[in-house]
């Protein structure tokens, strides 16, 4: 495996491998590697002939009072596990060589992000689809994996792809869950044992939906008034939002009657976190 500190080293690397005729998988991430991140490497490697991962905790999608500053890392770590889940490179860049002295270009999307988490985090995806975009034109990838527990930057990365002309097959991977249920998430490191039930609330809430809507309920104001009062009777919880929204233009409906998203956001003591479900009749 080979470790890639600078955007010139890492378009070398990449073009050996075209060169050669090998197809790129690229698992871009933040570090501190959990389940759900090794999953999405091993979707990629299952794709292409090669795997390349980005680790980067980027600044531009971290708004005032967030935890960037406390975002938790463990490198070597990381390394292992990539090594291990068959990434043949890993970019490890500086916020340097991403954002160099006098940058000032970032690109931002008119509709998507205009609901979900971008009402709260305005400034969150410019800096999401800015980083992405960069790292698209450096590594260069044939295939690119992302979670859809962030079902909203999915949709936001897909629209950018298309929009952009990168003609980067973007695969969009299952979430995958901790044996409580839990959608596994490195913020899932700040919760303390006495919050770990509270965040159960997320996840439980999308099955009592789902159970609801298969049960003939349609009413969008209905099943989030219910799901409000099941999160708030946990202790350490805060509400950010209950969406149930077109699943494509991110569009609250009031009534429910194809495929549907439930998506939801919740602080939970230190932790904000998020969870989504597609609800069928």
């Amino acid at each position: 495996m080979k470790i890639i500190k600078t955007s010139k080293d890492m378009r070398s690397w990449s073009d050996a491998m075209h060169t050669e005729g090998k197809t790129i998988a690229f698992v871009p991430t933040m570090g501190f590697l959990h389940e759900g991140h090794l999953s999405l490497m091993d979707i990629g490697k299952s794709l292409c002939s090669t795997l390349a991962v980005s680790i980067f905790v980027n600044p531009t999608q971290f708004g005032a009072n967030e935890d960037l500053d406390a975002y938790p890392t463990n490198i070597e770590r990381d390394l292992e596990l990539a090594k291990k889940h068959g990434a043949q490179a890993i970019f490890l860049p500086d916020k340097s060589d991403i954002y160099p002295a006098g940058y000032q270009s970032y690109v931002s999307l008119e509709h998507l992000p205009a609901h979900l988490c971008g009402l709260s985090r305005p400034e969150h995806f410019r800096g999401v689809t800015t980083v992405v975009t960069k790292l698209f034109n450096i590594v260069r990838p044939d295939t690119a994996v992302f979670g859809s527990k962030d079902y909203q930057q999915l949709q936001i990365i897909k629209q950018l792809n298309k929009d952009l002309d990168f003609n980067i097959n973007i695969v969009g991977a299952p979430i995958v869950r901790e044996s409580d249920g839990l959608a596994m998430s490195s913020r899932n490191a700040y919760l303390k044992p006495e919050e770990r039930e509270s965040a159960l609330s997320l996840s439980r809430s999308r099955l009592m939906a789902e159970s609801d809507v298969k049960s003939g309920e349609k009413s969008a104001a209905t099943i989030k008034s219910k799901i409000k009062k099941f999160i708030e009777s946990f202790d350490h919880t805060k509400i950010d939002y209950i969406s149930i929204c077109n699943p494509e233009t991110l569009d609250e409906i009031d009534i429910i009657e194809g495929k549907t998203l439930l998506a939801l956001a919740v602080h939970v003591g230190k932790a904000r976190l998020i969870d989504n479900i597609i609800l069928e009749k």
